[in-house]
């Protein structure tokens, strides 16, 4: 009889062991269980931690609820100005509704991947090339709300959509890389204007200090040369001074006046007395003298063309001809 009620209590711990085996399940605290009874829902979601279910009659299903990063693969669309690119994007989202994701989608991982494809594709054909390029939180945004307006019936919210990479044609690539340059090149071109402009002001406003003080142009001038010999270079050229053939031209004046003074002396000798001649006047005329017996020596030495040709053959035959 004990034996017998031993053997009976050992086999009902044993179905009750596996009763409770069957009907126990354990709920991480990143999941929800949602729990259908003989097919139909409960009203309960099942918290995390230790739960029971009724087994052969409950059927629970877990539900992650952490945020999820899903890649969207590169679509390739053409823009509203007629450009052909590829952009992929990423999507995070997270369930808020266990009950919803379960019975309203069959699967809203897929389901939430669809949706984000098609909106990108819709984003890439209602927007520019400049606006993909540079106001990608603008189009983030319009993507986001694109995306999380059916995904909110499901139990699921979209918690930021961004746009990864823009692929171009290697066509627009260099066209764009051209524009860069020329863009570059003409800011270039205007900041080397302005420094001229500038220049030019100060350069304007030394010279009108120069020219009160002529002594600064020869201090500037040796400055420059200052500066040149401190490299060393094997020629160094150096600018004429104008002062110095202003100085040359008056060192000339009083040599050439003494040519007009005899036409003076003669004003002076009808108008008063003879007044003596100079050493320097007496030489002059002295020279020109000289000059004139010079010329008139070589008139009588040379013989004259009639001459010559009387005395050749050659001007006996042209005079006959």
């Amino acid at each position: 009889m004990v034996e017998e009620l031993v053997t009976a209590g050992v086999a009902v711990a044993s179905v009750g062991v596996m009763y409770v085996a069957a009907a126990a399940r354990v709920v991480k605290q990143y999941e929800r269980g949602v729990v259908f009874r003989l097919g139909r829902l409960t009203s309960n979601v099942r918290g995390p931690g230790f739960t029971v279910i009724v087994p052969f009659v409950d059927k629970i299903r877990k539900v992650n609820m952490q945020i999820v990063t899903m890649p969207v693969p590169a679509q390739e669309g053409i823009t509203r100005d007629n450009v052909t690119v590829r952009v992929d994007a990423v999507v995070y989202f997270k369930v808020v509704d266990a009950a919803e994701a379960v019975v309203q989608v069959e699967d809203y991982r897929f389901a939430v991947s669809q949706m984000a494809q098609t909106s990108l594709r819709s984003i890439i054909g209602k927007s520019d090339l400049d606006d993909l390029l540079s106001n990608r939180e603008k189009l983030n945004q319009g993507l986001e709300l694109m995306i999380d307006s059916p995904a909110m019936g499901w139990g699921v919210q979209i918690d930021r959509v961004e746009i990864k990479d823009v692929s171009l044609p290697e066509t627009m690539k260099r066209s764009m890389a051209r524009q860069a340059e020329a863009d570059r090149e003409r800011r270039a071109r205007i900041i080397n204007a302005d420094a001229e402009l500038q220049a030019s002001k100060k350069l304007a406003e030394a010279a009108e200090v120069m020219s009160e003080q002529p002594a600064a142009l020869q201090l500037r001038l040796l400055q420059t040369v200052v500066a040149v010999a401190a490299e060393k270079n094997s020629t160094l050229v150096l600018p004429f001074p104008v002062e110095l053939l202003r100085f040359l031209e008056r060192a000339q004046q009083p040599v050439q006046q003494p040519v007009q003074q005899p036409v003076q002396q003669s004003a002076q000798q009808s108008a008063g007395p003879p007044v003596a001649p100079s050493a320097a006047q007496s030489a002059i005329a002295e020279r020109s003298e000289r000059s004139d017996q010079s010329e008139q020596s070589l008139q009588e030495q040379l013989p004259s063309a009639a001459s010559l040709l009387e005395l050749s053959p050659e001007g006996a035959n042209s005079r006959q001809d």
